[in-house]
């Protein structure tokens, strides 16, 4: 589990202090986009009871990914991996995802730089919906969420900072708050999602696949594109979190 007040704290003041921008931005687009959706219940002009229950799944069907409809050719589908990274189907889905986005997002954006890093989200959070979709082509259930790209996001960040401390808690060690290496939280993160993806159908639930993609793709690109730059490896970088984005 994510150690949530310490990781809303930074975020707020991330939100009145100077930082990196285009992870402030995607955050900031996330959080406007389920606002006003149907998805928040915020807004009114989506009704209520069954209005904003129908209006809730033509929202999904048509900014998430439909695996089944996603090889049909057309623009909209193909667009749809790209759309579906500012969907979120809860409160707490989006809470978990930008949590992580700040928390990893700040340094991987500042090692890569601003346009490198906006790139690198977008097009490797495509590619992890776009994996999920090939693996379950026949499925209906609405593919939505920045998991994947996020997943990303911690692949290269594990390769860029492999010795920055994370503060984690784990269930099996009482939930205390404790540092660890980044190297250790996100490999243990890895194995889990691995695992998960392992045992999980094409039904409605978490798309581990995604984030095992996501995963992979951001620690090779990372490794591909800085393998000749010399890594930080100074154990003095603090960052909180663990858990699944």
């Amino acid at each position: 589990m994510i150690d949530r007040r310490a990781a809303a704290g930074r975020l707020l003041r991330a939100a009145t202090s100077g930082g990196p921008p285009v992870t402030y931005a995607l955050i900031a687009l996330c959080c406007v986009v389920f606002a006003i959706s149907p998805l928040s219940g915020l807004n009114p002009v989506y009704g209520s009871a069954d209005a904003l229950l129908s209006a809730q799944a033509g929202y999904f069907e048509r900014w998430g990914v439909i695996p089944s409809e996603l090889w049909d050719g057309s623009a909209h589908a193909l667009l749809t991996p790209l759309t579906a990274l500012f969907v979120h189907g809860s409160w707490l889905h989006l809470l978990g995802n930008i949590l992580f986005l700040y928390v990893f997002g700040a340094m991987a954006e500042e090692r890569m730089g601003h346009t490198e890093f906006a790139f690198f989200y977008l097009g490797c959070g495509y590619l992890a919906l776009l994996a999920y979709a090939a693996a379950h082509a026949t499925s209906d259930e609405t593919l939505v969420g920045a998991s994947g790209a996020i997943s990303a996001v911690l692949g290269a960040f594990l390769y860029l900072f492999p010795r920055a401390r994370v503060t984690s808690v784990f269930p099996f060690l009482l939930f205390l708050p404790l540092r660890f290496p980044a190297w250790i939280v996100l490999i243990f993160w890895f194995v889990l999602q691995w695992l998960a993806a392992k045992g999980a159908g094409s039904g409605p639930g978490v798309a581990y696949l995604a984030h095992v993609v996501g995963f992979a793709i951001g620690f090779l690109y990372a490794w591909g594109r800085y393998r000749r730059d010399a890594r930080v490896r100074s154990p003095a970088t603090a960052t909180e979190g663990e858990s699944q984005p």
